[in-house]
């Protein structure tokens, strides 16, 4: 050992205490923590499976049960069969209240022979006059001609009525007389309500899935992965559980699985499988009264299944093991290598206090021995410089003080100029004029990111009619402000030429201004100059709103639903000209708002997803009934709420107002 450098010797002894302990530790605990993770994660995935079982079976079996026996009804055959009979009618839905007040939802619907939709629930009296008419041409129908053409007497499913605009549970029971089908009966659970009662006291990495015979997801914690029943087929392929097994190989296995389940009702198969990219324990169970899979997988990564108490006593017993190395190690590192090393440190600090005359202690073959004569040289030399650097020290700190005020002056005249062009922008917003037209009657919610943004809101008088819209201009910050300034020069020119009350006109003029404003410029091709927007006309006297957007939509809302009227697909400024049509809208009694993406792209919540326009149309509908002051802060206390820590991500902008019926009979 005499001749290895000091590299070798800590080398050897380093790779020594690792062959004796460390590696076949490592080795063996892994294997062991691996096959006892996988035996637990089986064990827990096949008891949630069967727990899960029973607690989908008994909300939905007695829903089912009372859909049967509503279908079977004496009543409900008498009507089906004469769906014209008003009597017949009145005495069905007087019988339906009492299912209605039974059902969870306390909400069902029926469809007749013609076929007329009707539905009831508790949010208002029972209406017996059909909904809507459904048509065979109509996509969002097909799951009703699909259901009746089924053998089978029921039919359970996820899915959307785009008329409703309900999502639900839906328990579809048709009514037969005999062979003949006369119509279909059901009611649905809320999805949300559902997923929450069903999902309940799910550990972190622990996944319930619900899907049928195909495979196509219904329940999922992510809605966004349930494949909904007026979904088209190739939107549907893309949510099966297929889908998220990550190999063909465990595809395969996954299809055998499904077979045996079927084969074995009430019997939980295990699997492993990748899916989401992790190793996951699972099994499945097949629910024949339902006709659907319930699937638990488990993240062997992140699930905690196992109790590692018992891994306490042996990290011990190996932690005192590898004191013992430790203290072999460091003796022999401390005789080799750190007590030369110790007399040539007391050198090297005698020559960083100063002392360059110091005499450096004998070197061996070494490497110490030549980092002792290398360090002789470094003492001649540090000496010789040591003057000159301080003296180029002294200046270079003289010239980084006299910097640092040249920028701490500078940044504060841009800081001033950033607050003073805030000032001019929050001059040129409306509000004044808003609150001189329209009082209570409105609320605006500006947010720009920066202190100046890229969006802004437009107010213009006609009369007792007026203009009212919102910009939102790409960039902000200072960019976007600039572009504010350039587009409400564009907007003011395109009133003056079309008038007040054509909005789409207005657009389309906005929409040349700005054009010719840059078309001699010469931007940068990743500089964005086109703008979203959206612009009402109110007119009082007709009681009607025309309202034209560029991918901008206007939501409106009477108090029961929000509707969402979207703009043109095509923003102002973008390389393809647009096409702005003006839609007209009864004025009485409704909330109108329009919102920029700012709202809809901000991110938050548990999982950091945008806001999202489901989201919206959610908070307005929850918003609706509540004075324009109190919508305000709700909108406003629900964007914070969800933002959480993220940060504002661009400019959010909300401007709503209403129109009473009786403020425009008195108007008029």
């Amino acid at each position: 050992m005499a001749m290895l450098g000091l590299r070798g010797k800590s080398l050897l002894a380093l790779l020594f205490a690792c062959a004796v302990a460390l590696v076949p530790a490592a080795l063996l605990a892994w294997q062991g923590i691996n096959a006892v993770r996988e035996y637990f994660g089986v064990a827990y995935a096949r008891n949630h499976t069967l727990l899960s079982e029973q607690k989908l079976l008994a909300p939905v079996m007695r829903e089912l049960a009372l859909a049967q026996r509503m279908a079977n009804s004496t009543l409900t055959l008498d009507w089906m069969r004469d769906p014209a009979d008003p009597e017949k009618r009145r005495r069905f839905f007087r019988e339906a209240r009492g299912y209605q007040r039974d059902f969870r939802d306390h909400s069902y619907f029926v469809i007749d022979g013609t076929p007329s939709y009707y539905y009831n629930d508790d949010k208002g009296p029972t209406i017996e006059t059909p909904r809507y008419t459904l048509k065979r041409s109509e996509p969002k129908d097909a799951w009703f001609f699909s259901t009746m053409q089924d053998s089978s007497p029921y039919d359970l499913q996820i899915d959307v009525n785009h008329v409703l605009g309900v999502t639900k549970f839906w328990f579809n029971v048709q009514v037969r007389d005999g062979e003949q089908r006369l119509g279909m009966i059901g009611t649905g659970l809320d999805l949300t309500t559902f997923l929450k009662g069903f999902m309940e006291g799910v550990e972190p990495g622990v996944t319930t899935i619900i899907f049928d015979r195909q495979g196509n997801i219904q329940v999922h914690p992510d809605a966004d992965r349930i494949a909904y029943k007026s979904m088209t087929a190739e939107e549907t392929a893309q949510r099966t559980v297929q889908g998220l097994v990550g190999r063909d190989t465990e595809r395969n296995q996954l299809q055998k699985a499904m077979a045996d389940a079927l084969a074995n009702p009430g019997h939980a198969v295990p699997l492993f499988a990748t899916l989401n990219g992790a190793k996951s324990a699972v099994a499945l169970v097949y629910l024949p009264e339902l006709r659907w899979y319930v699937l638990t997988s488990v993240d062997l990564g992140i699930a905690r299944i196992v109790n590692y108490q018992w891994l306490v006593p042996a990290l011990l017993a190996l932690a005192a093991v590898l004191f013992l190395l430790l203290l072999g190690f460091g003796y022999a590192v401390d005789r080799l290598m750190l007590a030369p090393l110790r007399r040539l440190q007391h050198t090297a600090q005698a020559i960083s206090a100063g002392r360059y005359d110091v005499t450096l202690p004998e070197g061996g073959s070494d490497e110490i021995g030549e980092l002792s004569r290398a360090f002789g040289v470094m003492a001649e030399k540090v000496r010789s410089h040591t003057a000159e650097l301080e003296q180029r020290v002294r200046e270079r700190t003289q010239a980084l003080e006299e910097a640092n005020e040249r920028m701490a002056a500078t940044h504060k005249t841009i800081d001033d100029s950033i607050d003073y062009a805030s000032l001019i922008q929050r001059a040129i917003l409306p509000d004044r004029q808003l609150v001189q037209s329209l009082g209570r009657h409105h609320f605006v919610l500006w947010k720009p990111r920066d202190v100046v943004g890229g969006d802004f809101y437009v107010f213009r008088a006609d009369g007792d009619n007026c203009l009212l819209g919102v910009v939102d201009c790409a960039g902000h910050g200072v960019a976007g402000a600039l572009m504010t300034m350039l587009a409400r020069a564009a907007i003011d020119h395109a009133i003056a030429e079309a008038g007040p009350g054509d909005p789409a006109a207005i657009l389309t003029r906005t929409d040349a201004a700005m054009r010719a404003m840059l078309s001699d410029a010469e931007l940068p091709r990743a500089l964005a100059t086109n703008m979203d927007a959206a612009l009402v006309y109110v007119d009082r006297h007709a009681g009607q709103l025309r309202f034209a957007g560029a991918k901008m939509a206007l939501y409106a809302s009477s108090g029961d639903a929000v509707e969402e009227y979207k703009g043109a697909r095509r923003a102002l400024g973008e390389k393809r000209v647009g096409e702005y049509a003006n839609v007209t809208l009864p004025l009485a009694d409704r909330t109108f708002y329009l919102v920029t993406d700012g709202l809809l792209d901000q991110s938050g919540g548990e999982h950091g997803f945008s806001f999202g326009n489901r989201r919206l149309v959610g908070l307005l509908q929850s918003v609706a009934g509540l004075p324009l002051d109190q919508q305000a802060r709700a909108v406003t206390q629900a964007l914070v709420d969800y933002q959480g820590r993220q940060p504002q991500r661009d400019d959010i902008t909300v401007l709503s107002f209403k129109f009473e019926q009786a403020n425009l009979s008195a108007e008029s």
